[in-house]
């Protein structure tokens, strides 16, 4: 079929023969080829650059020691206070766990003990559905009120301290129902942990606590006029983030070193000193009260963490044991690679079953997600009831300790075994691990002296792998650790049996059960410098340090071979555009002129209103250059061959599409109530209508370069009377201003008559430039009846006249670097007499948008 004549049907007829371009499918997460998803567009950034502008200048004028010192403490005291929540936030959801698992594990304990003998364990496994299936409900449908409080939510943050703005993320609604529902899903038995979520809910305890305001609740707003940027509030995440670590596993360090690692791209010596205060703050607030609630001791520090491994020690006066031996780095390096062979299988079979909820479940009604979560827990329920009945052995009871090993409480590690459908004086070791909390059940295979078999570990091992496996990426609120240590942990012990029992060596069984729960768990996160101290704070063990990070090392190089880690897995399947530590080497064959944006929508200093609100409307930018023409600038140009036909180059690649954006422009200022506008744009429609004649309207304009144009002086706007050739004159780059700032200075009325000088359009302060922070009014807010389109406003004092820019020559690992390391939102590419000539935004610097590049940079040489 042949195709139309207009830009329109072309657009509409030749889509099914041609193929798309990367940046065609980079759609709402689309799929391309059934396996790959490409970056959304819609995603924002956020920017951890200063807007040095006029109004900002006003207030570091203002500035003197004494109101920066206050500044600062104000800063260390809101870090403080965020230490100090996400302490209380871990004592919260545990105690409320661990007092809905006792309920259930006592009623249904005692219902097994009286049902083993008159033959009604029917009636038990509807007790223990009962419990399992309402508290996962409730979890689910605090789901439906939240979405964004699904899973673990360390995917969404690592996104956000990498400098992308997901919706919804760290709102006060999503905190509660995260902590609400975290504790009603681990309560209701699902293979799912609280520690994941204790990190989400400690950040948007830092996003949110500095604000004084929230979105969810309107009434919540106080007079706080510090914090309102990007800037400060990614310091708070971090710092809050960190807190979460820290509180979770007891592990102040980690904590600190897993913000610096997992997210945040900008690092700073006073940024490292406030995260680890905060840190420290969690981690002493939740233990002074769960040792003062435990052992009614205020003030005996006993329970750093909501996840302690306890104390590794051999018996006392067994002077032939040990912890560890250099021979044992042998077995350690192996179970490291079986590690992370375990955990990119783990990785690659959740991977398929979120992809097909993202296909199959997703789009239907939301009360699929509900039913599939309640799927998921009577699954779990029958098989670890049926499994502790028919495969679970008995075996005697191990000799009472004369220190035994504390749990989470007053219990020590003796009271959680269980001895369901055995005789007296001995347990049932299936029992023992699943119907237990799996804090305690992690504690057991540690330090357990009792035998587990090797078949009984065989069976738990791989139940609890697959239920896992399917269980993260339901809608319910659910971390990753617990479930990924318990998992080694019983492939730890299985290897520790085989060399004790069948090879007949002395080794300590809990030290290669904690190495197995590092390797699995190593395999599936990736991580190693924070997982290494998180891992060797919760043991309070220095010397598992060597061992520890070797097994980290080698399950991470070998799961990389096949796979990414399952959190940043989690971010493909969103689509985030998330930026790696570095570029590949070869991506330095490409320069910034190759990826940037040229098609560029810009503002002159003083614009009329009418200008601003059809570009504000027809557009979904954020940010637009401010820029001039300058004939003086043009002349220089054009003595060095080089830069003229490098600039001749960028125009050939923008030109025509201003003129398409003029287009745009004009088909919304018909709908502006004003006929003025719908005359002139009726004018400039018949001079730039005709599309085919780009080309032939390209070559004069780049040949007439010399001839007289009209300047712009201070308080001059771009007149409408100019022909098409004088608008695309080259640009001289000034600043760049953003959309917010642009809906700020209409709504409030910023603005002048063009008999005045731009001396009388009224000036907003800092403080009002962002008292909105961080929701914006959108330009549809805007009663455009209250405005006079002929009225000019001068952006300048609120642009930002110094950002980071660079020249269209420069090679991608330094624009990539300059990016990432400074938290940029957008980099303006400027030439070597100032003109702009593109812009470059995060999108433009991912590994998919890199690499389709670098393929059309091969195919052209």
């Amino acid at each position: 079929m042949a195709c139309c004549g207009n830009s329109v049907c072309r657009r509409c007829c030749c889509r099914g023969g041609d193929t798309q371009t990367p940046e065609e499918l980079t759609i709402l997460g689309e799929f391309r080829d059934e396996d790959e998803i490409l970056p959304r567009k819609d995603y924002e950034s956020l920017d951890y650059d200063r807007c040095i502008n006029e109004s900002y200048a006003e207030v570091l004028e203002g500035m003197d020691n004494r109101k920066a010192k206050k500044y600062e403490a104000v800063r260390w005291m809101m870090v403080f206070a965020i230490g100090v929540t996400v302490g209380l936030v871990g004592l919260f959801v545990d105690f409320f766990v661990r007092l809905f698992t006792k309920i259930k594990f006592t009623l249904v304990g005692d219902s097994i003990e009286n049902c083993s003998d008159k033959g009604c364990l029917p009636l038990s496994l509807v007790e223990l559905l009962a419990f399992n299936m309402t508290f996962v409900f409730i979890a689910s449908v605090l789901i439906l009120i939240e979405p964004a409080a699904t899973g673990s939510g360390i995917p969404e943050i690592k996104s956000y301290l990498n400098g992308v703005k997901i919706p919804g993320i760290v709102r006060l609604r999503t905190f509660l129902c995260k902590a609400t529902g975290v504790l009603f899903s681990v309560a209701g038995g699902l293979f799912v942990g609280k520690e994941g979520p204790m990190i989400h809910s400690g950040a948007i305890v830092g996003a949110g606590l500095p604000q004084f305001q929230s979105i969810t609740f309107k009434r919540i707003k106080f007079d706080f006029p510090y914090f309102r940027s990007d800037r400060d509030k990614r310091d708070f995440v971090s710092a809050g983030a960190a807190a979460g670590v820290a509180a979770a596993f007891g592990a102040p360090i980690g904590g600190t070193l897993f913000s610096l690692e997992e997210g945040s791209s900008f690092w700073n010596q006073g940024l490292t000193w406030k995260v680890l205060f905060c840190s420290m703050s969690a981690t002493f607030t939740l233990n002074f009260f769960r040792s003062g609630i435990d052992f009614n001791k205020w003030g005996c520090l006993q329970l750093p963490g909501l996840l302690n491994f306890g104390e590794f020690k051999c018996p006392d006066g067994d002077e032939t044991c040990h912890l560890w031996t250099a021979v044992d780095l042998a077995f350690f390096v192996l179970m490291g690679a079986v590690g992370g062979l375990l955990g990119a299988l783990f990785n690659c079979m959740n991977k398929c079953l979120s992809k097909y909820r993202i296909r199959h479940i997703h789009p239907k009604d939301k009360l699929i997600r509900v039913l599939e979560s309640l799927l998921v827990a009577m699954v779990t329920t029958v098989v670890i009831f049926a499994a502790s009945i028919l495969l679970g052995e008995c075996h005697d009871l191990p000799p009472p300790k004369s220190q035994n090993t504390t749990l989470s409480g007053s219990e020590d590690i003796n009271s959680t075994i269980r001895q369901f459908f055995c005789p007296n004086k001995t347990y049932n070791d299936m029992a023992t691990l699943f119907f237990n909390p799996q804090e305690a059940a992690i504690h057991q295979l540690l330090h357990q002296d009792g035998t587990f078999s090797p078949m009984t570990l065989s069976v738990f091992f791989v139940l609890y792998f697959l239920l896992a496996c399917w269980t993260y990426g339901v809608s319910v609120p659910s971390g990753l650790f617990v479930p990924s240590l318990l998992c080694g942990a019983a492939f730890g012990r299985l290897v520790a049996n085989i060399l004790k029992v069948k090879l007949g060596m002395d080794i300590y069984s809990g030290t290669f059960a904690l190495i197995g729960a590092a390797a699995f768990l190593g395999g599936v996160v990736r991580m190693t410098i924070s997982l290494t101290v998180i891992l060797i704070e919760s043991t309070n063990e220095i010397t598992y340090g060597l061992p520890i990070m070797i097994t980290l090392m080698v399950a991470k190089w070998t799961g990389d071979f096949f796979n990414k880690g399952i959190y940043d897995i989690h971010i493909q399947l969103r689509g985030v555009p998330l930026l790696e530590w570095e570029t590949e080497v070869e991506m330095d064959k490409l320069t910034a002129s190759d990826i940037m944006e040229p098609n560029l929508t810009y503002l002159y200093p003083h614009t009329r209103v009418q200008s601003l609100v059809s570009i504000l409307r027809t557009t979904i930018y954020h940010a637009f250059p401010v820029v001039t023409e300058n004939r003086q600038n043009e002349r220089e140009f054009v003595k060095g061959n080089i830069l003229v036909s490098n600039n001749i180059r960028f125009k050939k690649s923008s030109v025509m599409s201003r003129a398409g954006e003029q287009r745009r422009r004009c088909q919304s200022m018909k709908s502006y109530p004003s006929s003025e506008l719908r005359n002139v744009c009726d004018e400039q429609n018949a001079v730039v209508e005709p599309a085919e004649e780009g080309e032939d309207l390209l070559q004069p304009m780049l040949e007439r370069r010399h001839a007289p144009y009209p300047n712009l002086y201070p308080d001059q706007s771009p007149s409408e009377e100019w022909t098409m050739e004088e608008r695309f004159r080259p640009l001289t780059f000034h600043g760049l201003i953003l959309r917010s700032q642009l809906v700020n200075l209409l709504i409030r009325g910023v603005c002048y008559a063009e008999n005045q000088s731009s001396a009388t359009q009224p000036r907003l302060s800092y403080s009002e430039m962002t008292e909105d922070y961080p929701r914006f009014p959108d330009i549809h807010d805007l009663d455009l009846t209250l405005l006079n389109p002929r009225m000019i406003v001068d952006v300048t004092p609120y642009m930002n006249p110094c950002p980071y820019i660079v020249s269209p020559n420069t090679r991608i690992s330094q624009v990539f670097n300059l990016f990432r390391t400074m938290g940029l939102r957008h980099l303006p590419v400027v030439n070597a007499v100032g003109e702009i000539v593109g812009i470059i935004t995060r999108h433009n610097l991912t590994h998919e948008f890199l690499a389709a590049k670098l393929r059309q940079h091969y195919i052209t040489f």
